[in-house]
């Protein structure tokens, strides 16, 4: 007998050779009707692997983010099944799961694949999938498989690079891959099918090497579950904080300026600036000082804090001086200049701890390739904060930062997240700086505060930096999608790395305790998120016009310029639209600007001190008569309910 565990703890004994869905046929054959994938002592494995030893059985379904990793790779062997017969003559090479889908790298040598022909490969999965043919691992010897492979020069290269006996083929129908595993049961559950695009890509990601076709897909269990899924591409389209941004004049890019470059207009940066000036109000009252560091500083300076030998790949290129051998960086990090203030002078334990915030720009050298919107920039603004105590006012002061980023994502609608606790590979440690001493200090640090604050966590080992662990919050925005915004890091190495200081109450020197803070994350990151989360229907106290006032005929502009007086009187952002258009075309371009209130003023309006609010996107609810003091009071109330009041 052998002892199997599952997740929540308990232990079930079964006979040698039991397989992953006998275990889950035991616990419910209703749950059984789901399972999908297994993995067993942190390998994944067939649902029809016998277990021989003892071990820890995780049993995966479709809501499983596991599940969906076999559910498409395994699809992607179906869809090159499709392809091998529709194309005869081609070449596989890799396959793989993806985010939402999987791919297959193809060398269609000359033929030749496009959208007209997604339809027909479609319905070829499908009925290769009705087969409900099971998929089989089986192993093989590297002389059998370069023999299958011989006439396939890529499938023989990763051949080449394996150790024999270590060597699985998958066979499905007449079909059959070299694979390493990790699959459906059989091809009958995939019922929805769908290829999304085709695109380019060199064979291992090298550009002298071939260029392949990459086929893309994703599939579902259910027919429902594609359509939704198509539905709310169809909506993260009308999202997209690119077009969003140009749409309501908010950033734009520029080829001469450099690729990655964002420049912020107008309207953008008075948003930017909102939201600077939102977080400063709260920093300030959180006891932290603001300071200002230079965009570029010595490259012996980040050679010290460890982050050259991290990003010296990824950055721009060093600067050389007219002094012989003088070089400097653009700054990947502000953290070793904020060190280096710290360093400005001697403290004491009763000093400490000291909290130093800026909004300093970092450059980063992106590949081309990888360069998306606001998302994904080569020179981006982070809200940084250093606080450096000692270490009996860390478990505090990490948890007032827990607080302070609460406090910006309840302000901004963000309310669906999880803290993520980021910790070392517990494997390779090659990669990260300090002592195991100080790391565990850490960890600890930050999972004890986490559990403090009672906050939904999960734990993620490798995802740790290189210098410290960390507490990301992993937002879900409107449509469902995660996104890492705001990280709280303890860092034991980098005050040793600069040999940092302060004097305790047995008049000895000690080392502080470094806290990295950054509750946006970077501005553009942010505000790219916040675009696609809210549709660019800010916050009203974020907005950048709060209101545009409407006249009815050029008889009315002196009323609607005093009702522009007494709304700035009120600190309400509004501005007139007084061009010589109809009241109809101006509400429809206010709409599409998304300003949340049209301020309608005629002769009623004027013969009575009124305004005639339409509010955004409510067409054909008509329109209420107030008071320039009655909206204001409107507008107060409504700013009340969604920016907090940041306590400390």
């Amino acid at each position: 007998m052998i002892k199997i565990t599952l997740p929540d703890g308990s232990i079930r004994e079964f006979a040698s050779g039991v397989t992953p869905m006998e275990v889950a046929k035991n616990i419910s054959e209703g749950f059984a009707r789901n399972v999908i994938s297994a993995s067993f002592n942190g390998t994944t494995i067939e649902t029809e692997t016998p277990l021989t030893t003892d071990g820890n059985l995780i049993l995966y379904t479709w809501n499983d983010a596991e599940g969906k990793k076999a559910f498409w790779h395994s699809t992607s062997h179906v869809m090159a099944q499709a392809l091998e017969e529709l194309y005869p003559g081609i070449k596989l090479t890799l396959g793989p799961a993806i985010a939402n889908g999987f791919y297959y790298d193809v060398d269609f040598e000359d033929q030749k694949i496009s959208e007209a022909d997604f339809k027909k490969i479609e319905d070829r999965i499908l009925e290769i999938a009705r087969g409900k043919f099971d998929f089989k691992m089986r192993p093989v010897t590297k002389a059998e498989a370069l023999e299958m492979y011989k006439d396939n020069v890529y499938k023989t290269e990763l051949i080449s690079n394996l150790e024999d006996g270590t060597i699985t083929f998958c066979d499905h129908a007449t079909f059959t891959d070299l694979c390493r595993g990790g699959h459906i049961p059989n091809t009958g559950i995939i019922k929805a099918v769908k290829i999304m695009s085709v695109a380019g890509a060199y064979w291992r990601g090298d550009e002298k090497n071939k260029q392949l076709t990459r086929v893309y897909g994703t599939s579902f269990p259910k027919q429902k579950d594609l359509t939704e899924y198509l539905e709310l591409l169809e909506e993260a389209k009308r999202r997209d904080h690119r077009k969003l941004g140009k749409e309501l004049e908010l950033f734009a890019f520029s080829q001469k300026v450099g690729q990655g470059l964002p420049l912020w207009l107008p309207k953008g940066a008075a948003l930017r600036e909102r939201l600077e000036q939102f977080l400063k109000r709260a920093q300030k009252k959180a006891g932290y000082e603001q300071v200002v560091s230079p965009h570029i500083g010595q490259k012996e300076l980040y050679v010290t804090s460890g982050h050259y030998a991290k990003y010296g790949a990824d950055s721009f290129q060093p600067i050389h001086t007219p002094a012989e051998g003088e070089e400097f960086l653009l700054k990947p990090m502000n953290c070793p200049h904020h060190c280096e203030i710290y360093n400005v002078r001697p403290w004491s334990y009763k000093d400490l701890p000291k909290r130093y915030a800026e909004f300093g720009t970092v450059y980063r050298y992106e590949q081309s390739g990888e360069l998306h919107g606001l998302t994904r920039v080569r020179g981006f603004t982070q809200d940084d904060a250093h606080i450096f105590c000692t270490p009996e006012q860390l478990d505090e002061e990490f948890k007032k930062v827990i607080d302070l980023v609460l406090y910006v994502f309840g302000s901004l609608g963000f309310e669906n997240f999880t803290a993520q606790i980021s910790l070392r590979d517990q494997e390779n440690r090659e990669k990260y700086i300090g002592t195991d001493e100080n790391w565990e200090k850490a960890e600890n640090a930050i999972i004890n505060a986490a559990r403090d604050k009672g906050l939904n966590t999960v734990v993620e080992y490798g995802e740790a930096a290189f210098y410290g662990p960390k507490l990301d919050f992993m937002v879900k925005d409107a449509l469902g999608r995660q996104w890492q915004l705001g990280t709280i890091q303890v860092d034991y190495n980098l005050p040793e790395r600069f040999d940092l200081t302060y004097k305790g109450a047995d008049n000895e020197l000690h080392r502080p305790v470094m806290i990295h803070r950054a509750p946006f994350g970077s501005m553009e990151r942010f505000i790219a998120i916040l675009l696609e989360h809210t549709a660019g229907n800010f916050p009203l106290w974020l907005m950048p016009e709060q209101a545009i006032i409407l006249s009815l005929s050029e008889k009315y502009e002196n009323y609607a310029k005093k009702v522009l007086d007494l709304l700035e009187n009120h600190e309400i952002r509004a501005l007139i639209d007084n061009r010589n258009e109809t009241i109809g075309k101006k509400i429809r371009d206010a709409e599409m600007q998304k300003i949340p209130f049209m301020l309608i003023v005629g002769e009623e309006e004027e013969k009575n001190g009124t305004i005639s609010i339409r509010r955004h996107g409510q067409e054909g609810k008509g329109n209420i008569t107030v008071s320039i003091e009655e909206f204001a009071s409107i507008v107060n109330e409504e700013i009340k309910k969604t920016l907090k009041v940041f306590t400390v």
